[in-house]
């Protein structure tokens, strides 16, 4: 059976790429979204993923880059339908909201056929989405320094929890969030689909990074064999699940050192970070209020007063 996205069109055993037209620039000239579909020789379920939905977040844009060109459609069994770039505008200028509507397309889902740029492109995407069994949305945490995790969005009371906990388990990267997540998120509106879905975050940085971006390759490849796509077996292995944050601000501007790596476990009165001036003089120590591991730090070592340090992932454990 013949598998279309957009302009794509692929036979069994076939790949195809192409555009999914979604609007027009301000010059008239029609655009569309990257968009790839590849047809399994064999039957099976149906994944969905995107990148770039913010359009700096570019570890999503590499998976793919790393992705499409490994996968054989006679080796496949199922259907694997690809958005490469859905913040279109946003990623022409390097931004992370559309410049168009001044939005954050990843508080736009489900859209709108006639709303907003950032709607009416959330609509197109979640349409194709919506045929999918499993979904995928790659993001990248931001430009701080940040571990690579899955984000579980739909809130432990939705009916699709365990499912989109078993695909973050399944994806591996050890750490999971699974915190109910805005209004709007492709992770929350798919789950009322009944689909399982997940955020991996790619850790942080400008551009992208090769660590996190090999971490999301695998992961992806994870899933293809977790869910059949592939012949090959995947099991699930243990995660590190936190379900709340804290923030740590700098109470003094100066020179920060943060005393904990990435993921490494925090004990609650222990030492996050000091501050000192330029010449090394000590002006705070600032401990951890709770036990919980290092999820997220900033990158650049100078900092104002109540500027941002650290985020401390808590209510932790294992799964």
């Amino acid at each position: 059976m013949t598998t279309t996205l957009g302009t794509a069109s692929a036979e069994p055993g076939e790949i195809d790429t192409g555009r999914l037209e979604v609007g027009e620039t301000r010059d008239g000239s029609p655009f569309g979204l990257p968009v790839a579909v590849v047809n399994g020789a064999g039957t099976g379920k149906t994944l969905y993923m995107q990148a770039a939905s913010d359009g700096d977040e570019l570890n999503g844009v590499g998976v793919l880059t790393r992705v499409v060109p490994r996968l054989d459609p006679a080796e496949i069994s199922g259907t694997i339908l690809i958005v490469g770039i859905v913040n279109y505008h946003a990623f022409q200028v390097a931004e992370h909201r559309n410049p168009i509507d001044d939005t954050k397309m990843n508080r736009a889902y489900p859209g709108s056929e006639n709303g907003t740029s950032s709607e009416r492109i959330a609509h197109a995407t979640f349409d194709v989405a919506k045929r999918a069994d499993v979904i995928l949305d790659l993001h990248q945490g931001s430009t701080s320094r940040m571990i690579d995790e899955v984000r579980v969005r739909c809130g432990k009371r939705h009916r699709m929890h365990e499912e989109c906990l078993e695909l973050a388990k399944a994806f591996g990267c050890g750490y999971v969030l699974d915190q109910k997540g805005p209004d709007g998120q492709l992770a929350r509106a798919a789950p009322d689909e009944g689909i399982p879905t997940v955020d991996p975050e790619l850790g942080g940085c400008v551009g992208w990074d090769e660590t996190s971006v090999q971490k999301g390759t695998e992961g992806v490849f994870n899933v293809l064999r977790y869910y059949d796509f592939l012949s090959e077996s995947h099991d699930l292995n243990r995660q590190i699940r936190a379900s709340s944050f804290e923030q740590y601000g700098s109470p003094v501007g100066g020179v920060v050192t943060i005393e904990k790596e990435l993921g490494q476990q925090v004990r609650a009165g222990e030492t996050l970070f000091e501050v000192t001036t330029v010449f090394g003089e000590t002006k705070a120590e600032i401990t951890a209020d709770s036990d919980g591991v290092l999820w997220r730090a900033r990158r650049l070592p100078q900092v104002a007063t109540g500027e941002y340090v650290c985020s401390v992932g808590t209510d932790v454990d294992s799964y």
